[in-house]
């Protein structure tokens, strides 16, 4: 057994679980009833339709990848079906590994499904679409999915049991989600509390930077990579002259490191924990 082996054996396991095909539909349902909501009102730009698809994409993406993946090492070690994969020569990374690309692979298409029902109303409804931006917006947001596809997996790989695993899935979505970016207590916020009573200060750009060093936020202000004239970086700059580490093109490497770390924690405590 190898990797594609390990990846083509979990895309058919998954492929049949409804929740993630469930959670799935739901992002196009919303999807559709943001073209369909703009479209059919007297606003004719498609840009305000895919600004409300990235604000429900924040808060649903994140659910469609944690529900694809939480389960993804840690289900099969609690059944014992994990012991089966590894009696073929099959090392712990490549469990890792393949889980990551077969979930991925899940969310991707179900992403996308919810993007190509978009983009048919999109041609109905707005007078014109323009492609080059709409598949880099899809893009982005594809990126983002696997941040959190990344964080599942590397949590279903640090834990043992099910349980665990949806405690960890669920508090991971609202502390990198909701806390970070949404509630009025927020990481930035609270650095500037503490800054404040120790009788010093902090400055925007730094405060800036906590608000983009969560996936969310780093997807933000990577939009206005796409939509230069109709985003200036949300919350988080992005803006000419702010400083290199938020330039939307940076938010790759925040992306990027949200993809890596949470795999590499995950597998190193997985490569030592005792499968019994």
């Amino acid at each position: 057994m190898s990797l594609q082996a390990v990846v083509k054996k979990d895309i058919l396991d998954v492929r049949r679980a409804k929740l993630v095909w469930g959670v799935g539909l739901l992002y196009t349902l919303f999807a559709g009833l943001s073209f369909w909501g703009i479209g059919s009102s007297s606003d004719t730009d498609i840009y305000n339709a895919l600004f409300s698809m990235a604000g429900i994409g924040v808060l649903i993406i994140p659910l469609v990848a944690l529900v694809a993946a939480y389960l993804s090492v840690a289900g099969e070690r609690e059944t014992g079906n994990l012991k089966f994969l590894l009696s073929y020569p099959n090392s712990r990374r490549d469990v890792v590994i393949g889980k990551f690309i077969a979930r991925s692979a899940i969310v991707v298409a179900a992403i996308i499904f919810a993007f190509v029902v978009g983009l048919g109303m999109a041609f109905y409804y707005f007078p014109s679409v323009e492609l080059p931006n709409y598949v880099g917006f899809v893009g982005l947001t594809l990126v983002y999915a696997l941040s959190y596809v990344a964080i599942a997996v590397g949590i279903s790989a640090a834990t043992s049991t099910r349980s665990r695993a949806m405690g960890a899935a669920i508090g991971s979505w609202f502390v990198l989600n909701v806390f970070w970016n949404f509630l009025p207590i927020q990481p930035a916020t609270v650095i500037e509390f503490v800054a404040d009573k120790l009788g010093t200060s902090v400055s925007q750009n730094f405060k800036d930077l906590v608000w983009v060093l969560s996936p969310t936020g780093s997807y933000f202000n990577s939009l206005s990579l796409v939509f230069p004239d109709r985003i200036n970086g949300a919350q988080g700059g992005g803006g000419v002259g702010d400083p290199f580490y938020l330039q939307p093109e940076f938010m790759f490497v925040i992306l990027a490191l949200w993809i890596v770390v949470p795999l590499a924690l995950g597998y190193w405590r997985f490569e030592r924990a005792d499968l019994g």
